[in-house]
């Protein structure tokens, strides 16, 4: 236990200081956005401000996520991570939006961009934003909510690469047109990074099958343990990002139902072993088992309860 939440402390350690880092680069990014003029500098101070946001809902969901049940959340607060990854994303749609309309405001009113300014500027963020994803780097396959920090740190110094290239053609050539198109492919980068992330939070909150997981092949699973004459009533759901909750009736003979606790037994082990499914509730049937139920039989039922 105390390797375990020496893990958790090394983790939130590196979130607090890339969420301090971040701060900075933002401020910096923001101000040399302001004075040199550049929209492009301007949408990556907005995307760094997003990812100071991923961050510290990271940091607020994965201790949420390990907070202990009470008698009326019995889950826990698992899916804290998965809520606070989901205002995120949409934090993400939201500016990404914003940074395309400002973009076609200053094509039609344009405006003198200092580009040394701009390069210097974004040269700081592009430091800060790989220091940053360096530092991450482990966590990132943690949880929903980790991907979604990384994520954002990780397209954010390309988007920092990019307003790079482009302050060297504005410097070189005076094309100041590159910094609205540079504008308009973060704003784009930003929108499809965030799809993914409300796609799978969506599906947890709908309680979808994980991604990964094909509901007929755990039927087929299941029905090939010993004894098992078939399964119906298959449930199978995210409790959070990285747990996934199974419930389902399995059929056995009259004189095989003796012997239910092993065959349990047996199901949670192969759950286990194939899937990674720990979290599993069997509910054994006898002469009650319908006859028409067979070995992929996933038909609903009415009134079944998990």
């Amino acid at each position: 236990m105390a390797g375990h939440d020496h893990k958790h402390d090394a983790s939130g350690k590196r979130l607090g200081i890339t969420i301090l880092l971040n701060i900075g680069i933002t401020a910096a990014e923001a101000i040399g956005g302001v004075l040199s003029g550049s929209l492009a500098l301007l949408s990556d101070a907005g995307h760094n401000l997003s990812d100071v946001i991923a961050l510290i809902l990271a940091y607020f969901g994965a201790r949420g996520a390990r907070m202990k049940p009470t008698k009326r959340s019995t889950y826990g607060f698992k899916r804290l991570e998965v809520v606070t990854a989901f205002i995120n994303a949409l934090a993400l749609v939201a500016i990404s939006l914003f940074i395309v309309i400002e973009a076609f405001g200053r094509y039609k009113n344009p405006q003198p961009i200092q580009a040394t300014l701009m390069l210097s500027i974004a040269a700081i963020g592009l430091l800060g934003n790989l220091l940053s994803v360096w530092i991450l780097r482990r966590d990132r396959h943690k949880t929903i909510n980790a991907r979604a920090a990384f994520l954002h740190l990780l397209y954010d110094a390309l988007a920092s690469v990019a307003v790079i290239i482009g302050g060297i053609v504005i410097l070189l050539s005076g094309w100041y047109l590159v910094d609205l198109i540079l504008s308009v492919i973060i704003a784009m980068m930003i929108f499809w990074s965030s799809l993914d992330i409300i796609k799978e939070a969506g599906g947890v909150f709908m309680e979808a099958a994980p991604k990964g997981i094909d509901v007929d092949e755990v039927a087929r699973t299941i029905a090939s343990i010993p004894k098992v004459k078939g399964v119906h009533h298959l449930h199978v759901w995210s409790i959070s990002s990285s747990q996934v909750a199974l419930s389902c009736h399995i059929c056995l003979s009259q004189e095989d139902f003796t012997d239910y606790p092993a065959v349990i037994l047996a199901v949670h082990e192969a759950l286990r072993e194939a899937y990674g499914i720990d979290h599993a509730t069997i509910q054994p049937e006898g002469d009650q088992c319908p006859e028409h139920i067979v070995q992929s039989s996933l038909r609903p039922h009415h009134g079944d309860h998990r």
